[in-house]
């Protein structure tokens, strides 16, 4: 259990009370390795429960909608056990009005939000009581000091999660609370599980299995139109024998009438 810090209690939220819009990203980052790959949908799919679960990228977080100061904007969030309708009423993530933080936020490094992301975006989801808070540098560290750190809230403060590297080029640690390994892999972010001992499908995954699926039933379509070509083939040339055949015996039937005629009509 975390404990979240003591704040004054404030009126709940108008009906139609919406989050304010905040700045949009000045980069590619998100869209290179998080909405590209489909990685929203595959975790969506993954989890389950839609009317209960969050995947989203990019929207606020903070108490509630009329708070002026320390909203954040994670890349990604997951939340699972909220009203996700709320979520999309408020244009953002109202804690007051989950009864929650969300459960997982990551943030991608770019020049311009690297050292805000390990300073003060630390802070700030620690103090809202985020029990997961994870970065991914896809530099190799150049803008978040690591290529991907991972911390989980200890009694209200963030403890560093072990990242296990393999190699230069694959590191990986593991979310206790997505039941998922995130990998830092030749600079891209994976996704694996490792109950079902797979990576998360990412959209190019899926179109190349389905790619694959045609090709398999094209293939099998093409031997399948050879073997009936064969078979008729084959049908045909036994019709030929059978007329062959036929024709054979009735000239053998000719040829001995012909002689039972010479003979007088009477057999030898």
């Amino acid at each position: 259990m975390t404990t979240r810090p003591f704040r004054p209690p404030a009126p709940g939220p108008a009906p139609d009370a919406t989050f304010p819009e905040l700045p949009p990203r000045d980069d590619m980052q998100n869209p290179i390795y998080l909405h590209d790959q489909g990685y929203q949908a595959a975790l969506r799919r993954h989890f389950g429960a839609p009317d209960t679960t969050i995947v989203l990228g990019e929207v606020p977080v903070g108490w509630r909608p009329s708070q002026v100061r320390g909203l954040l904007k994670p890349d990604l969030l997951v939340a699972f056990s909220i009203n996700r309708a709320g979520v999309i009423a408020r244009d953002g993530y109202s804690i007051d009005e989950q009864d929650k933080p969300p459960d997982f936020v990551l943030e991608v490094a770019s020049k311009t939000t690297g050292r805000n992301d390990y300073t003060t975006k630390r802070e700030g989801y620690a103090n809202y009581g985020v029990p997961e808070y994870w970065r991914f540098d896809p530099t190799g560290g150049r803008y978040h000091q690591d290529r991907l750190a991972g911390d989980r809230l200890v009694d209200g403060a963030y403890v560093p999660i072990a990242i296990n590297k393999v190699d230069d080029d694959h590191y990986w640690g593991h979310s206790a609370v997505l039941g998922l390994d995130l990998c830092w892999e030749y600079g891209r972010l994976r996704w694996y599980d490792p109950a079902a001992q797979r990576y998360l499908r990412t959209y190019d995954d899926t179109d190349d299995d389905r790619i694959a699926a045609e090709t398999r039933a094209a293939t099998a379509e093409t031997e399948l139109d050879t073997e009936r070509q064969a078979r008729a083939a084959a049908e045909t040339e036994l019709d030929a024998e059978r007329q062959a055949r036929a024709a054979a015996e009735a000239q053998a039937r000719q040829l001995e009438a012909q002689l039972r005629a010479a003979r007088g009509g009477q057999s030898p």
